[in-house]
C-alpha cells in the first residue's frame, strides 16, 4: 500500500507512559513519541521510524483497548447513541529528525442494543481496539456518521502520514 516497497514491522514493548492530565491531542502524540524513540534506538539511521497511538475521547475520559469484555460492554454502552472524538498520534523519525502530529475526527453512533454490544464482543473484534470498536470490522455498523480522516478512526491517518514523510524526504507517489 501507498508504494512502500521494504517494510518492517518492529513493536515497541515498553511500558506505555505520559504525563498525567494531557490534553488528548498531546497524550497522543507522547505516546507516539515514545515508541517511536524506542524503535528508532535500534533501527538504522536512515530508516524511517513510524509509530502511532490511537485513543478515543468521551466525557472528558481516555477509551483505550478493553481490560475485559465487561469493560467493552461498558465503553460500547457510553459510546451509544452519541458522538466521541477518535485522536491517533503520529511520530516519524529519520536521520536523527523527528516529526510529531495528530489528527482528530468525530464518530457518531447509533443507539445500540445489549443485544447488539453483546454479540459484538463475543466476536473478539473489540479487545484489541481503542474505544472497544474497530470502525473498519463489524462495528461499521454503528457508525451513523463521521467528521474528519477515516483511516484516523482505523488507527492511521494517512493524509497526516504523507504530509510528515514528504516533509523527510520520502516521496509515495
Amino acid at each position: 500500500m501507498l508504494g512502500v516497497r521494504e517494510l518492517r514491522i518492529v513493536p515497541a514493548v515498553g511500558e506505555e507512559k505520559a504525563a498525567p492530565g494531557l490534553p488528548p491531542s498531546e497524550l497522543v502524540k507522547a505516546l507516539a513519541a515514545h515508541k517511536a524513540k524506542e524503535v528508532s534506538a535500534i533501527a538504522s539511521p536512515d530508516d524511517v521510524v513510524l509509530a502511532a497511538d490511537t485513543i478515543v475521547w468521551a466525557d472528558g475520559a481516555v477509551f483505550g483497548k478493553p481490560r475485559s469484555e465487561t469493560h467493552a460492554a461498558e465503553m460500547l454502552r457510553t459510546l451509544s447513541g452519541r458522538q466521541h472524538e477518535v485522536y491517533t498520534g503520529v511520530a516519524v523519525i529519520r536521520g536523527g529528525v523527528t516529526l510529531l502530529d495528530y489528527e482528530r475526527s468525530a464518530v457518531r453512533f447509533r443507539a445500540l442494543s445489549d443485544r447488539e454490544i453483546a454479540a459484538y464482543i463475543a466476536t473478539g473484534e473489540p479487545m484489541d481496539k481503542a474505544g472497544a470498536y474497530g470502525i473498519q470490522g463489524r462495528a461499521s455498523l454503528f457508525v451513523e456518521g463521521i467528521e474528519g480522516d477515516f483511516f484516523n478512526v482505523m488507527g492511521l491517518p494517512l493524509c497526516r502520514l504523507g504530509i510528515m514523510l514528504r516533509e523527510l524526504g520520502v516521496e509515495l507517489l
